[in-house]
């Protein structure tokens, strides 16, 4: 059967977000065209064998799940899932001169607090907090595939004023530090809201507010889980899935243009053979906001900017650490915090402010493979090597625009030194190296971001994140655009950022008139 001249949808942008649109239009029956410029669907949520002749299929840039509602995988069937991990966090320091840390996660929580902080008060102030946080997630987490609530709407249901307060009304810091005495603590509990933002514990803006209530909301619970598979599983499935519902998925096209007079829409795009047009009755575009502008010719919105560094290592076995007490399989299965005191955050996001390099950057580390050995080939698995994903915070791509590749080496040294001081080996010892004697370690600045990806200013979120209720800008779903056919599905709308598939479904709703 011939294509029919005109789509009931045309998706520019084959990344999670689109997909799941696809698969939902598809799936009520309507035409659907995914337009993608790589060889490839997933966007940022891909795995790819990064290391030359080695058989591990690493999360390359996205690699954990919170975000992603139940809802979705039941509605489009998907064949995916996810394993909780053993641990939450650990978090080494140095206290009177010995190696000790925090350690989050099953039955030694409470004794790790009283052995770091010499009584119960952290640990039960960390209880109420969370608990706190929980109640939260209860009461948002469902509304993020609904229609956006009204800010009143959204206060009635969370129903307590305290969490009302210290979420959406007070700099999230004025929590932390009411709440919590220990400055390791502290810096344990705020990195939530640092995740590829950049800003202070105490903006005035609330940036830092909104990052953390996208971080502890998640599936309801705040629990961040692992992709069984990794992260392409995701994308591989929800491709599937909208082919088997009908859609279908052009690689290698690029939307170039798009002309539309409110109710029906032309696409232009690019491939190797070069430029058609094809017609659509509505357009859903999975790409950031300055892309969806470039396309209608709109003037653009405000520049965005990621803060973030991503290293993906392979190692032969996991390194030894200096505190004795925790083994390293516990220590790498949940967060491990590297640098993220709360002194030390607030120092690392003084000195990128003052436009250098934090003299001791912050980052985080987790071991998907610990959880999922199923990334590894059965040989590199039965010979004990295990993956590293490294998240640096603070490192706006301000930092990086004069020398990127020297400022990334430098970065990533002085990064490693942080988490080597917390071993008893270096981390270089440890890692396996490729077919061509090379160490398996690559490292993203926001610039190779925004180069690879297309991510505007290497901005993981596209742009910084809205709290999840309706103001006077946004639309009833939070993906309206000023064109009354044209909707955007990418993390750039409101109630987007992250894996989670939301922007997707709510488009594919708000283009059903639902």
């Amino acid at each position: 059967m011939p294509a029919p001249d005109t789509y009931d949808a045309v998706i520019v942008g084959g990344g999670h977000n689109g997909l799941v649109a696809a698969a939902y239009l598809a799936g009520a029956g309507q035409s659907v065209l995914v337009l993608e410029r790589l060889g490839t669907t997933g966007g940022a949520a891909v795995s790819t064998r990064p290391f030359d002749g080695i058989d591990a299929r690493l999360s390359r840039y996205s690699y954990l799940v919170s975000l992603l509602p139940q809802k979705i995988v039941r509605d489009l069937g998907l064949d995916f899932a996810v394993r909780k991990r053993t641990v939450s966090s650990y978090t080494p320091t140095l206290r009177g001169g010995r190696a000790t840390g925090l350690l989050v996660g099953g039955d030694r929580t409470r004794e790790s607090f009283a052995a770091l902080t010499g009584g119960e008060r952290e640990y039960e102030a960390w209880q109420r907090f969370y608990g706190m946080t929980r109640q939260v997630a209860e009461r948002v987490f469902p509304t993020l595939t609904e229609p956006l609530p009204a800010r009143d709407a959204l206060r009635d249901r969370i129903g307590d004023a305290d969490a009302w307060r210290m979420l959406f009304e007070e700099p999230i810091g004025a929590a932390v530090e009411e709440n919590f005495t220990d400055d390791l603590v502290r810096g344990v509990v705020l990195t939530d809201a640092l995740i590829g933002t950049f800003a202070d514990a105490h903006d005035p803006s609330l940036l830092q507010n909104r990052c953390f209530l996208y971080h502890v909301i998640g599936g309801g619970t705040g629990d961040w889980d692992v992709p069984v598979g990794g992260m392409g599983a995701l994308t591989d499935a929800l491709a599937q899935a909208a082919r088997t519902a009908g859609a279908e998925i052009r690689v290698h096209h690029e939307a170039t243009r798009i002309e539309t007079d409110g109710t029906r829409a032309e696409v232009t795009v690019g491939t190797a053979e070069g430029e058609w047009t094809v017609a659509a009755r509505r357009v859903l575009v999975n790409a950031s906001p300055q892309a969806l502008a470039a396309l209608l010719g709109d003037e653009p919105p405000a520049p965005a900017e990621g803060a973030q560094l991503k290293v993906n290592m392979l190692l032969r076995r996991l390194p030894r650490l200096r505190d004795h007490s925790v083994d390293p399989r516990q220590a790498f299965a949940g967060t491990f915090h590297i640098a993220e005191g709360y002194g030390q955050l607030a120092d690392a996001y003084r000195d990128a402010a003052a436009g250098r390099l934090p003299t001791a950057p912050p980052s985080e580390i987790y071991c998907h493979s610990l959880t999922d050995p199923s990334i590894l080939g059965p040989d590199l698995a039965a010979r004990g090597y295990q993956t590293l994903t490294l998240f640096g915070l603070h490192t706006p791509a301000r930092l990086f625009a004069a020398d990127n590749e020297a400022t990334r080496a430098a970065l990533l040294k002085a990064t490693l030194a942080e988490l080597d001081a917390h071993l008893e080996e270096p981390i270089a010892d440890c890692l396996a190296v490729d077919g061509s004697g090379e160490p398996c370690i690559e490292a993203k600045t926001p610039l190779d971001l925004e180069q690879d990806l297309r991510l505007p200013g290497g901005h993981i979120f596209h742009r910084d994140l809205a709290f999840p209720f309706a103001t006077e800008s946004t639309g009833r779903w939070g993906v309206e655009t000023e064109h009354a056919n044209v909707f955007l599905c990418g993390a750039g709308a409101v109630r987007g950022g992250g894996v989670s598939g939301v922007p997707g479904h709510n488009a594919a709703m708000a283009a059903l008139g639902r």
